[in-house]
Formats: C-alpha cells, structure tokens, sequence
C-alpha cells in the first residue's frame, strides 16, 4: 500500500491580506517540505482569510484572490516547493459576483479548494454544503458545487473537500465511497465553541464509516472580529482511530505518515454520484520521496479543562483583534471587581504588560478594598496604572443640573465612559469594556457609560464562568510558581458597580447562581417561560428575568463587538427585534 506523509498547516490568516496569507503559504510550505512532507493542506479560504463577507460582492476583490491563487502556484514553483502536492483554501467565481440572490443561475461567487503543484493549478473544488446558521450566511455569498473534485497524488484518489461539507452526511463523502477514494482532505474556518472538540471528533470518525477513507482535518486558528478559531487539526483512519491531533489555540505543523489503498481503475468521470455530485478526475507527477527511516506519528493532544480552553480562545481572540487591527495597546477601568480584574488578567496575557493601561477612577463611593485591589491586580501583572478620581467631575454636573436617584449612578458611569474614551483619543489605545454575558443579558450597564468600548474580551461569558476562569487562571500561575494575576479579595467579595452606598447587584439582580442558569436556558436554549418554570425555576423570578432581557435588547444592539465562546453569542448568533411586543406569559 502506498504511504503518503501529510502535512497539515494550522496557521493564522488575516482577512483580506491577500500577500501576507500567501506568505504564510510558501513558509509553511518551507517547513513541511523540510519535514519530508509530499501533500500538504492548509484551511479553508487560507488566501483571503475568513469568512470575507460582503467583501464577496466586491469583483476587484474576487479578481485578487483568483490572480493570488495562480501567482502561489508560480511562487511555490520558484522556491523549489513545486513538486509537493499543496492543498489550499481560497475565492473563486465563475462569472462576476453580484448581490446575493441576483446571480445568474449556476455562476457566481464559490468556496473554493485548489490543488497546487509544479507551478500550476491541478484541480480545483468547490464547497457543497453551504452552512446557513449562527454564525454562517454563505447562502448569502456562495453558489454550492456540484462535482467531487478527485486527484491522484502518489498512487492516491484523494478527495477534496471543505469544511460543512463534513457536517453534513451524504453528499461529497457519501460520493468519496462510490468514487473508491482512499483519503479525503478536509480543510475548515470552523470556529470555537466551549466543547466543540468533543463533538468534532466523533463527527469525523463518522464521516471516515461514510466516506470508507481516512480523513485528514486541518483548521485554521487566530480571532477574527467576535470569531476565534482553535485549530483541532487531527487525522482520522478509515476504521475511525484517531491517529494524531493538533493543539488548540496555536499554529502547528502536523505530521504523519499515512498508510493507504492504492488507486484502482477510476469510475466513470461523468457519472452521477450522492447527492447529484459527478466526479472530476485529475492527476499529478511524481512526488518528492518520503525521507527514508521510520515512519513519522503525529502528536495526539490531551484535551484541557473547560476553563483553560475558554481563557486560551479569550487570550486569542482579544491579541488578534488588537494586533490585526493595529492598536498599539489596551486601556480598561479597573474597580477592583471581579469582572475588570479578569479583563486585566486577559489583556496582560494577549499583549503583555507594557501594552495595557489599567485606570482607577474612584467616586466617593468607591470602597477603600476596591481602591486597594485594583492597585494590587496592577502590582501583580505589572500593567500601567492610574488613577483619575471622578468625584470631582460628577460634582460639576451636579452643581449645574437637578439630578437624584439612578441618574446620578449613571452619571458616574458615562464620567468614567468619556476619561477612558479621552484617553483613547489622545494615547491611541483601544478601550476595552468588560461587561460579562448575565449583564448584557439584563441589560445591567450604562449606555455611553460602562459599555463604552472598542471590544469586550468577556462578552461571552456568564458571571458564574467569570468566577471559574478567575480561580483557574489563580490555580495555573501558582502551579507554575508564579505570582497569581487576580488578587482573592476581589474573586470572593459580593459584585457591587459601588455607584450609591453599601449598593450590591443582588439589591437588583437574583443571585448569579439563580440568575445564570434562567439566561443560559433563555437565551443558549431558547426556552420560553414554561420550560423555565417545568425546569424548576421559581416562576416569579422567571419573569423578572425574561422581562429584562427582553426590555434592553436595545442596549446589546450597541454594544461593543467580544469573542464568541458559545453556542449563542449575543450579536452574530442571536437576532432579535428592538421593536418587539411578543412577551412569554404565565
């Protein structure tokens, strides 16, 4: 049987970077040869970064990909990569892009996979399966394929194909089995959502029975807007046995050496498969030999606590924000309570300590724990810390105008909403607010005040997951024997914004622990009011609960954009109506 050595390229593209992504290509490309590597993947949509979105409907845009795609081929060729089989994700079109829906019929804008090889392009491959859910609009952008693009690679029918393609059954795998493939490449933007892996892998193996081929599974990693993607590259035999796994959250080459049947007589090119697929066949030359010695195993990665992987897709998604898009650095308001403190913590981890900037912005009501605390957090990470009371500011507004009750809380908010956003504008940092998921959810925040904001690292996750991440990320540094980033006092004292005296969350909120699992089961699990009240929570409470959420949909429609963690984020996963009189009764 033939052995391939695979290289899969779990790298970190930049949308819309046409010329860094194809760098990226050619030096990976560099390491996987010098590996010995003879086919070599790399993710979906590698040469534009994805998803690209309306940039789609753009022709220049389309024209560059496709221009890019070919000038890879050369470049590869130039190197002295050419005789490797490489594998990558890319736009493609036949006939121009144009507004979703007015494409002629059967032409338009693709998702495509191109085979590269020798200078030129072998075969190409257009995604079948086009997700159109959550996070995913390709319906909006995509025209589906409809051939099962095969190559001969070194004695190999190798199928291509692109990620939904795996989450769906039938279809491109279903026509792998008929079309007698023995490997199928699948290359994905697919991106992180707390457990996911768990349910990725048994999926694979699933399409391995289907398909009665091996799988070869890269993604991509790196943050993306609220996306973050973990990478999770791994390659799965035929009999469903995990063979190697990539990391999560880094780039990494991934190699091994796979054994494989050899390719018989090929069905016929025209014929009818799953799905209404045909076959396109296609081969190349000889390969690079596979370097003598023993065979080459890929690592196999032990999965990680919960909280580890959310605070690695957190650290990810703020760094690529802040770094793609150019700030030079981070600036937050640390109160000394639980939900800045991990921000800090997070942005300490992403950036380093020299790029954020913690500010302290007392009131007469600020505690004198909460003033030591956030000095301690500052101590601890080594961030750049001020201190710019309010009390001062908020006393002009009061000399000037009648104001009393909740008012005059939020006006402390939006004093410290504009110190942070002048600092922003005169030192060029990007503000990061730090509203956890259960206050967006109630809409318990200022508008223009708290929530003021380029990007919230901490969007995603409910208040009860702020604790564990706290004590895990404690936990991590002191196993390592170093100082822990989050000082215990503000991890264990009651959450109060300290706005009036002696004020606590619980004077207006239920307990988190109570709160939590109503939201999760609202909004993760769309439960109405009576599979909340059937689940065993207090029908009183229950109402409470549903009418804020759904009163302050008009804050979270302005609230800054945060990395996706779950299986619905507020913004790109849940889509509801301001104007909206439908309310869950009893």
């Amino acid at each position: 049987m033939p052995t391939l050595r695979l290289a899969l390229c779990q790298v970190n593209p930049t949308v819309g970077d046409l010329a860094g992504n194809a760098g990226l290509v050619r030096s990976w490309t560099r390491q996987a040869a010098d590996a010995g590597a003879q086919l070599v993947a790399f993710p979906e949509m590698m040469l534009t970064g994805y998803p690209v979105e309306d940039l789609v409907f753009r022709r220049s845009f389309v024209a560059a990909s496709q221009a890019a795609l070919r000038r890879l081929a050369a470049d590869l060729a130039a190197d002295g990569l050419g005789d490797l089989a490489v594998v990558v994700g890319y736009l493609d079109a036949d006939g121009p892009p144009q507004v979703a829906g007015d494409a002629e019929p059967g032409r338009g804008a693709r998702n495509a996979a191109a085979l590269l090889h020798r200078g030129e392009v072998v075969a190409t491959y257009f995604k079948h399966h086009l997700p159109n859910y959550g996070v995913f609009d390709e319906d909006r952008y995509f025209l589906p394929g409809d051939m099962l693009t095969v190559v001969r690679v070194g004695g190999v029918d190798v199928a291509l194909t692109i990620c939904e393609d795996l989450w769906q059954a039938g279809g491109p795998f279903a026509a792998a089995r008929q079309a007698g493939v023995g490997l199928v490449v699948n290359i994905n933007g697919s991106p992180y959502e707390l457990n996911k892996d768990d349910i990725r892998l048994p999926l694979v193996r699933r399409r391995a029975a289907e398909a009665g081929a091996a799988i070869a599974y890269v993604n991509m990693i790196g943050g993306q807007d609220e996306l973050v993607f973990e990478g999770d590259s791994m390659v799965v035999g035929a009999d469903g046995e995990l063979l190697a796994r990539a990391p999560q959250f880094v780039e990494h080459l991934l190699v091994h050496d796979l054994e494989l049947p050899a390719a018989g007589e090929p069905a016929d090119a025209g014929a009818e498969l799953a799905d209404g697929l045909r076959v396109v066949r296609a081969a190349i030359g000889e390969l690079p030999p596979a370097p003598a010695g023993p065979a080459v195993t890929g690592w196999l990665i032990a999965p990680v606590a919960d909280e580890a992987e959310v605070w690695h897709a957190l650290v990810l998604g703020l760094r690529d924000y802040v770094n793609k898009n150019r700030f030079p650095s981070v600036v937050l308001g640390l109160s000394g309570g639980i939900d800045s403190a991990v921000v800090a913590a997070l942005a300490v981890d992403a950036l380093g300590p020299d790029r954020v900037v913690g500010v302290s912005l007392p009131s007469q009501h600020s505690s004198e724990h909460s003033r030591e605390d956030a000095a301690e957090l500052a101590k601890r990470t080594g961030l750049d810390y001020r201190t710019e009371p309010i009390q001062p500011m908020v006393d002009t507004f009061l000399a000037n105008m009648s104001l009393s009750g909740v008012t005059v809380e939020n006006l402390q908010a939006r004093v410290r909403g504009v110190i942070l956003m002048a600092l922003s504008n005169q030192e060029g940092h990007l503000v990061l607010t730090t509203g956890n998921k259960s206050e967006l959810a109630v809409g318990y925040s200022t508008l223009y005040g708290d929530s003021v904001g380029g990007f919230n690292p901490v969007k995603d996750v409910w208040k009860t997951l702020i604790w564990r991440l706290a004590k895990w990320r404690n936990a991590d540094a002191a196993r390592r024997g170093e100082t822990p980033p989050i000082p215990e006092n503000s991890i264990g004292k009651p959450p109060s914004a300290e706005l009036s005296p002696g004020q606590l969350d619980s004077d207006t909120l239920p307990d988190y622990d109570v709160l939590d699992p109503i939201l999760i089961g609202y909004v993760d699990g769309d439960l109405g009011r009576d599979g909340l009240v059937e689940s065993g929570h207090d029908p009183a409470v229950v109402d409470k609960v549903l009418r804020m959420v759904d009163t302050a949909e008009y804050k979270r429609r302005q609230s800054a954009p945060g990395t996706k963690i779950s299986m619905k984020a507020f913004g790109r996963d849940r889509r509801l109506p301001i104007t909206n009189r439908w309310r869950e009764k009893g």
